[in-house]
C-alpha cells in the first residue's frame, strides 16, 4: 500500500495572487454597479426634465388659448411702508387668464414719521429705549376686496408677469396707550404713566427708566374705524409654476373716521397716505 503524498503548502506568491483577484474582482462589480446606478440616475433625471419641459409647454398652450391653468392662490407677505410694517394674507380666486378676484387682509403698525429712540437716563445709568412725547402706539387690521389685472409678461415659460392690483376696504384701528416706567427718585416708588400723565402731573423727582413694553397698555385700547384704498404693481417670478415669489410696489390711502394721537404736539390727522414694498410667497391650485 503506497502512502499519500503530502499536499503542499501555498506558498506566500500564491496567497498574494489569491488577494489580488479578489480585490481586482471586488472593484469590477464596484464599478459596475456605480455604473449602472449612474445610467439609471440620468435617464430618471432626463425624464422629469422631459416631463417638466412638457408641462410647462402645456401650460403655455393652456395660456395662449385663454383656458384657466389655476383656480386660486394663497399669498403671505412681508411689508415695509413709508410709515410702518406689517404681514399681509391674500386670497385670488382666477377669474380668466387676466383676471383675478382678491381677498386681502393685512396687520399693520403705523409709525410717525417724527419718532425716534433714545436711551433712558436716570442717575447716571441708562436704562432701556423710549420714544420721546409718544403717546399711542397704532395698530391696524385691514380687510379688503380687490382685483388683480394681467398686463404684461414674457413669452416664455421662465417669464416674469406683470399685474396691476387695486383693492378697498375697511380698517379697524387699535389705539393702544404707550405707558412710560417710571421711578421718582426722591421716594423710590416705581410706576407707570403715559406721556400725557407726565405732562399733567409734575411730581418732584418723577424721572423715567424705560418704555413699558409690548404687553402694557392692552386694557386701554381705543377702536378706531376707518376705510382703505390700494393700487400696487406686482411682479410674479414663477407665473406658471405652483410656488408663488413676488415682489409688490403700491401705494395705499387711509381714512379714520376720527383724529388719531400719535406724538405730542404733533398735528393729529384722519388720512394717511403712504407707499411700500412687499415680499409674497405662497401656492397656487
Amino acid at each position: 500500500m503506497s502512502k499519500p503524498k503530502p499536499q503542499k503548502a501555498a506558498r506566500p506568491k500564491d496567497i498574494y495572487k489569491i488577494i489580488l483577484t479578489v480585490l481586482a474582482s471586488t472593484l469590477v462589480l464596484q464599478l459596475f454597479a456605480q455604473y449602472n446606478t449612474d445610467s439609471v440616475n440620468m435617464v430618471s433625471k432626463r425624464n422629469k426634465q422631459n416631463s417638466k419641459r412638457d408641462r410647462m409647454n402645456n401650460l403655455l398652450r393652456m395660456e395662449e388659448e385663454g383656458d384657466l391653468i389655476f383656480n386660486k392662490h394663497n399669498i403671505f407677505g412681508i411689508r415695509l411702508a413709508t410709515d410702518g410694517y406689517g404681514i399681509n394674507f391674500e386670497k385670488g380666486k382666477f377669474k380668466s387668464p387676466s383676471r383675478t378676484l382678491l381677498f386681502q387682509f393685512e396687520l399693520n403698525e403705523k409709525k410717525d414719521p417724527k419718532e425716534h429712540h433714545i436711551s433712558a437716563t436716570s442717575d447716571g445709568i441708562n436704562y432701556s429705549s423710549v420714544v420721546p412725547y409718544k403717546l399711542n402706539n397704532l395698530y391696524e387690521f385691514k380687510m379688503a376686496i380687490g382685483q388683480e389685472h394681467m398686463i404684461g409678461q414674457k413669452g416664455n415659460r421662465n417669464g416674469v408677469s406683470v399685474a396691476a392690483l387695486y383693492s378697498a376696504g375697511v380698517t379697524v384701528g387699535l389705539l393702544k396707550p404707550y405707558y412710560l416706567d417710571v421711578q421718582n427718585s426722591i421716594t423710590g416708588a416705581s410706576y407707570r404713566k403715559t406721556y400725557s400723565q407726565m405732562v399733567a402731573d409734575t411730581t418732584e423727582g418723577d424721572q423715567i427708566t424705560g418704555a413699558s413694553g409690548f404687553t402694557v397698555g392692552w386694557d386701554n385700547l381705543t377702536i378706531k374705524p376707518g376705510v382703505n384704498a390700494k393700487q400696487a404693481m406686482r411682479f410674479d417670478y414663477g407665473r406658471l409654476n405652483q410656488t408663488v415669489a413676488a415682489i409688490e410696489v403700491g401705494l395705499t390711502e387711509e381714512y379714520y373716521f376720527g383724529k388719531i394721537p400719535l406724538v405730542y404736539l404733533v398735528k393729529q390727522h384722519q388720512f394717511f397716505f403712504n407707499a411700500y414694498v412687499a415680499i409674497l410667497f405662497g401656492s397656487r391650485k
